[in-house]
């Protein structure tokens, strides 16, 4: 079996380290380090050998145009008084999702169930626990006209999770797809 695996469009250098600088004032919260930034374009979970290599076949067959992205604000999964995660938005949201239809489309043709919730294309900056309801409504107030300009998208990659050694995991590309 493969460590966890996930299909993502990487943020770039410089929009990842602003969204870093955003990481305080929110007790329990772990914040996402910028190298760890990106857009899940789909979760794959453990694979076997065999099933990874069909998934990064798959993927080098995917078409679709280049495209620009942009963050847009910032929100959080769950309700202000259990938020897990707080993410950056992204805009426009149309490319992503026709991106993550075809990725959808290709992994049940190769027999790998797919999701059945809405996607919600998002750069998580914060996993949570226990934090105050008021924490979270001051963070998302102060940062919720957080932008960025727009970012080209010319690639996508296949990521493995590695567990790191008392931090946050670790993503490691195994292996990149242009956009034609």
């Amino acid at each position: 079996m493969t460590p966890p695996l996930f299909v993502a469009v990487d943020v770039p250098d410089a929009v990842a380290e602003r969204l870093a600088g955003l990481g305080r004032g929110v007790p329990g919260a772990r914040w996402v380090p910028p190298e760890n930034m990106h857009v899940t374009l789909r979760y794959l979970g453990n694979l076997d050998g065999t099933m990874a290599d069909d998934v990064c076949t798959g993927l080098a067959g995917i078409e679709a145009e280049p495209f620009d992205l942009a963050i847009d604000g910032v929100d959080h999964f769950g309700s202000r008084g259990d938020a897990r995660i707080l993410y950056a938005g992204v805009v426009p949201k149309e490319p992503l999702k026709r991106l993550h239809d075809k990725i959808a489309i290709m992994l049940q043709r190769i027999g790998l169930k797919v999701e059945d919730r809405k996607y919600q294309p998002h750069v998580t900056l914060a996993r949570m626990r226990r934090t105050p309801a008021d924490r979270v409504g001051r963070f998302l107030e102060a940062n919720s006209l957080t932008m960025s300009p727009p970012f080209r998208v010319e690639t996508f990659g296949l990521y493995e999770s590695l567990r790191g050694h008392d931090g946050p995991p670790v993503y490691r590309e195994l292996e990149r797809f242009p956009l034609p």
